[in-house]
């Protein structure tokens, strides 16, 4: 535990903007700054729709850092390499040192997953030079089995890691509670990992899950997910970056800002500072 934890809990707290979709870029910026949370992980689309000068210069006169910029990846769907890089491009105008790459499931009307991670390496290693080019650094995100066909066929940590060792410290990896916390393995992997720890996501995993598996994620807190073991285990692994919060959730979406904001702050201080 960091010793100044306790007199500033906020100090590596982030509101990753998803969880508050509705939020508008501009109003979840200045809640941010107003309730003292010093960083804000960006999604592209939000940004877009403001214009990317307008995003990057509402981050700065706000005072705010990018913990990270979502998303590049899906390498499985088609020709992403020119999307990639804009997204590398968005991430250093906003000054996000992190990329976040959702890796991508099956391609269309396949059935071929050993096929579908060799097109996300090729896709990963396409992105390295321009990456480190512009500063930037690529997060892969393992994500649950759920996942595998449509989104993520990259499924485990020790997967991702594989995938990352082949390159340097450009390619690092996300550690999310939400995807990894049911791995036997995933205390040993997060050791592994180290330095290429590059983004620590948290969210519960709540049951029933919904229709809409996308939107299963609850506050940290609302579900069966014990954050002690695995945030020690990043700080531990030498992890000091942002903790940011990163709910997808129908009901959390529909919530005031504010006022989701400030529960998951205090959910932070709660559940995450004491094992930092």
């Amino acid at each position: 535990m960091t010793t100044d934890a306790p007199a500033r809990p906020l100090t590596r707290f982030s509101l990753n903007q998803r969880t508050c979709a509705h939020w508008p870029l501009a109003d979840a910026i200045a809640g941010c700054a107003a309730a003292g949370v010093p960083a804000i992980g960006l999604w592209r689309e939000p940004v877009a729709e403001v214009g990317l000068d307008t995003a990057a210069s509402l981050v700065a006169d706000a005072g705010l850092r990018v913990s990270s910029l979502c998303r590049g990846g899906f390498f499985t769907g088609g020709n992403t390499h020119a999307d990639n890089v804009a997204a590398l491009d968005e991430a250093a105008a906003l000054g996000a040192d992190v990329l976040v790459l959702v890796p991508g499931g099956l391609p269309e009307g396949s059935r071929d997953i050993a096929g579908a991670r060799a097109l996300i390496e090729d896709g990963i290693a396409a992105l390295v030079g321009p990456a480190r080019e512009r500063g930037v650094k690529l997060a892969i995100e393992p994500m649950h089995p759920m996942f595998a066909a449509d989104r993520g066929a990259v499924s485990t940590l020790g997967q991702a890691l594989d995938m990352a060792e082949r390159h340097d410290e450009t390619v690092g990896v996300v550690v999310d509670t939400f995807h990894l916390w049911w791995d036997p393995d995933v205390l040993a992997q997060i050791a592994r990992a180290g330095r290429r720890i590059l983004s620590y996501q948290v969210s519960d995993w709540i049951t029933p899950l919904p229709a809409d598996s996308l939107l299963s994620r609850g506050l940290p807190g609302d579900g069966h997910i014990d954050f002690g073991p695995i945030t020690a285990a990043v700080a531990a692994a030498g992890y000091s970056g942002d903790v940011e919060v990163e709910v997808f959730n129908a009901d959390v979406w529909a919530r005031p800002g504010a006022e989701v904001l400030a529960e998951v702050a205090a959910r932070h201080v709660e559940l995450v500072v004491p094992h930092l």
